[in-house]
This record gives C-alpha cells, structure tokens and sequence, in this order.
C-alpha cells in the first residue's frame, strides 16, 4: 500500500516536473499578464489567462502572441473588456514586445503608465477608445523603433510634448479626439516630415499658428479640423504636393483661395467654417474630388460647374459672402 501511494506521488510529481519544463511561456512574461489582468479586475474575458497554463499555447491567441523561437510575448492586444480598471505598469516588463493594442475599453481608468518606456521593441502602440486621462507622455519620444502610434478618442490632455518628434521612424500618428491644448511644436515639421504620412491633431483644443515648417511636407492625410487654430495655410497646398487628403474645417484658418495651387492627388478638402475668401482657381471642376466642403466661410463669385461638381450639394457651400450659380441661386447678371 504504502508503494502504491509512493509511485502515485512520485507520478503526479515527474508530470507536473514535466508539465512545468514543456510550458513555452517565460514565466516572468506570465507573471506580468497576470499583474494586468488584475489591475484590469480578472474580467471574465480574460478567463483563458490561468496561471496553470501556458500562456503562449493555452490562452486565447487573440489577445497573446508569443515568438516561435525565444518564446516572448510579443503581442498584446486587450479589446472591448466589459468592468475594466486600470492598465497595470507590468506592462513594461514585457520587455520583447512590440505590439500593443488596447482600444474599445470605454471604462479603462488612469494614466498611461510610465513603464512603457521600457518597451524599446515596440512599433506598434494603439490606446484608443478608452478613458484614460492625463497628459501625453514625454517618455513616448523614447521609443526610437516605433512607427504607429494611435491615442485618439481618449480624455488626454494639456499640450503635444515635442519629444514626439524624436520618432524618426514614425509612419502614422494620431491624437485625434482628445482635449488638448497649446501649439503645435515647431520641431514636428523639422523632424518628423521624412517619414510621417498620416497626421491627425482633430477635434482637440489647440490654437496659435501651423508651423510653418510643414511646407513642403506630403502628408497622404493631414487632419488638423475642430481646433481653434489660425493664420494662413496656403503653404499646405502646392502643385508638386503629393498628398490625398486635407481636413482644415472649423479653425480660424484665413488665405485667399483663388491663389491656391492643388497637387495631382489631392481627391478630398475640407475647409468649412473658417475665414477664406476670395473665388475658386481656375481648373477646380476637373479635379477628380471625393469629398469637399467650403461652407461657412467669406467666398464670393460662381461656383464651378459640369465635371465632378455634380456630386456636391448646398451643403458644401453654404453660408459664404457671395457664392452662386447651381446648387445655390443663380448669379445676378450684373
């Protein structure tokens, strides 16, 4: 009997030895997801993360990634969490991680946590959709491999750090619906303009002047609507400009557009609810426009008609000096 529970012990002992030397997951990995899933509440949709099992074959893989030959996690990505509190600064002790995604988390508290300075293999970073507070991190410019960045529809606050435009790699940057405040740096244009090619500041409160700086520099989006930003930004346009998109509405933005020269590409512009005045450039009805709105703003003379301007309404025009001609009423014959 007493070799009966001997080989019994000694058989549940070789499978747990056995168990515990096969499991992939680094342990001090595991032991940091674990610290986040119960600074976020140990929410019932994380229940795959068991500290019995492996985290990088037994959880779900939709929020784990682990690399196939050092086993790290690599990925992490925390999406539509139901009760969630805050995001623990464990996440800086994953320290071969290079994408981090948490979006969709309307009731995620805090800060973001100053650890992620660690993370020097990230190039991936998206915190959107959430409630997180505070002030955009200095320590963000540290991250030297990054080329996504995506903090929009937060409640960040107070001013963009010019550290940000250290990121000499960074492909794609978004701030966007957030609550912040003060100019745009000076160094953005100097520093970042090689690579950035998506910008969006939107639906924030910023205000003074657009570094003149951005001259020259070919966004393929450049959103900049919803602040209380002034001044003349002609020098956005350009016939040798390459980029796609340009959303400039409700600023106090003040140019004369029948100057305005427009590159090859450039398919939607909207500058609705500022100060522009003068008429529209020659040529503009030929241009192959998607979206375009001038609304709200000190224009005069008729609108250009036939081509791609049948597929605006009233709506893209309304509420200027003195436009005319179709879709507003016909222009006086004086």
């Amino acid at each position: 009997m007493k070799l009966s529970i001997f080989s019994l012990l000694s058989t549940f002992f070789l499978f747990f030895l056995s168990t515990s030397l096969s499991e992939r997951c680094n342990l001090n990995d595991k032991k940091a997801l674990l610290e986040i899933k119960n600074a976020l509440g140990n929410p019932h949709d994380l229940i795959t993360w068991d500290s019995r099992t492996d985290c990088c074959d037994d959880w779900a893989q939709s929020t784990i990634s682990c690399d196939d030959n050092t086993n790290r996690v690599t990925s992490l990505t925390l999406i539509r969490i139901v009760n969630a509190g805050h995001l623990s600064p464990a996440v800086g002790d994953l320290p071969y991680l290079q994408h981090l995604d948490i979006s969709k988390i309307r009731n995620l508290s805090g800060s973001i946590p100053l650890t992620i300075a660690k993370l020097t293999n990230l190039t991936y970073l998206r915190v959107t959709e959430t409630n997180i507070s505070g002030p955009i991190p200095e320590f963000l410019g540290e991250l030297k491999n990054i080329t996504y960045i995506n903090l929009s529809d937060n409640n960040l606050a107070g001013t963009i750090p010019p550290s940000m435009s250290q990121l000499s790699n960074l492909l794609y940057l978004r701030l966007d619906r957030n609550k912040l405040t003060g100019p745009i740096p000076e160094s953005f244009g100097k520093l970042l303009a090689p690579k950035l090619e998506f910008l969006y500041l939107g639906q924030n409160k910023l205000s003074g002047i657009v570094p003149r700086s951005f001259s020259g520099w070919n966004f393929e989006t450049l959103d900049l609507s919803g602040n209380k930003l002034e001044g003349d930004i002609s020098f956005l346009f350009g016939r040798n400009s390459t980029t796609f998109q340009l959303y400039l509405s409700r600023n106090k933005f003040e140019f004369d557009f029948s100057k305005i020269e427009f590159g090859e590409k450039l398919v939607s512009l909207k500058l609705n609810h500022n100060n522009i005045y003068g008429g529209f450039p020659a040529g503009f009805e030929k241009r192959p426009w998607q979206e375009f709105n001038v609304s709200y703003n000190n224009l005069c003379g008729k609108i250009p008609q036939g081509g791609y301007m049948i597929r605006f309404d009233i709506y893209s025009y309304v509420h200027n000096k003195c436009l005319c001609d179709y879709p507003l009423p016909p222009c006086k014959s004086s």
